[in-house]
């Protein structure tokens, strides 16, 4: 009896700890998966005001033509007369395009109601069907919506419907959402390079083929540097059925790294797509 117990106790902690690892490679993906989904977010939104400033569609204050969006991608617009809209870029990646240290592949299109900087203009990228970032495969329309109210300041809701992200492995990551985002840095120079954006409020859903879910939302705003590329600062808070922690990006230094810290203290050092 004696040994059947110990024997029952030992299978008992081995069960323990086999459910502890299945879980622990959940958290990880799913904590990596809502990364890679705001990474591509933002990767996309530099594409649409790169296509829209190399093509004086950015703003209506004079400027020269600039070259900004990678020289491996190629542009065609359905409607090339300055300043009349709407207009729709197709950029093109061909087999792999490879800039700011990202390679992309495949195709978006980016359509503009106005100029991007003018209140009330509708950005609208839509991802090709072999669209893909740095090996996965990207799916999904983002719609950014111009609310400026103050002109120092110009903001946007962005919303992202059918979005999808498919893994290396081919584990597929449905998502959808809100974002208000602000420009706070770059906003008196046609250049790009000095842009900062301030991502304030809004949360997404995410779900995985196998069922599980996460709602993602800002609880410390998100600093993304047009010059940076991936999110440098912030925090996102993520809830599912085997999370619950923090998802930090770091003291504003344009690098890779992101930690994620479970409410029962445990951090996990995240490398960023």
């Amino acid at each position: 009896m004696k040994n059947l117990k110990i024997y029952s106790l030992g299978l008992l902690i081995i069960s323990f700890i086999s459910c502890s690892k299945e879980e622990l490679v959940v958290d990880r993906e799913l904590v990596n998966a809502s990364a890679d989904i705001e990474f591509t977010n933002e990767t996309d939104f530099n594409s649409g005001i790169e296509a829209a400033s190399d093509n004086s569609s950015f703003s209506n204050r004079n400027s020269d033509i600039n070259n900004t969006l990678a020289s491996c991608a190629t542009v065609t617009v359905d409607n090339a007369t300055p300043g009349v809209f709407p207009k729709t870029f197709t950029i093109d990646f061909g087999t792999g395009c490879i800039s700011n240290g990202i390679t992309r592949s495949g195709s978006i299109t980016v359509t503009l109601t106005d100029y991007i900087m003018n209140s009330g203009s509708i950005t609208t990228i839509v991802r090709g069907n072999n669209y893909y970032i740095n090996g996965r495969k990207v799916e999904g329309t983002i719609v950014y919506e111009n609310t400026t109210t103050n002109a120092a300041t110009p903001q946007w809701n962005r919303t992202i419907t059918n979005g999808k992200i498919t893994n290396n492995a081919g584990v597929v990551y449905n998502h959808s959402g809100t974002r208000t985002i602000k420009q706070i840095a770059g906003v008196s120079t046609l250049a790009l390079l000095d842009n900062i954006y301030e991502v304030t409020t809004g949360n997404h859903t995410v779900s995985k083929n196998n069922g599980a879910t996460l709602t993602v939302t800002i609880v410390q705003p998100l600093i993304k540097k047009y010059a940076c590329a991936h999110i440098s600062q912030g925090q996102l808070d993520l809830q599912g059925s085997v999370l619950d922690g923090i998802l930090d990006y770091g003291d504003n230094t344009c690098d890779y790294f992101a930690t994620y810290t479970h409410s029962n203290g445990v951090v996990y050092d995240i490398t960023l797509l």
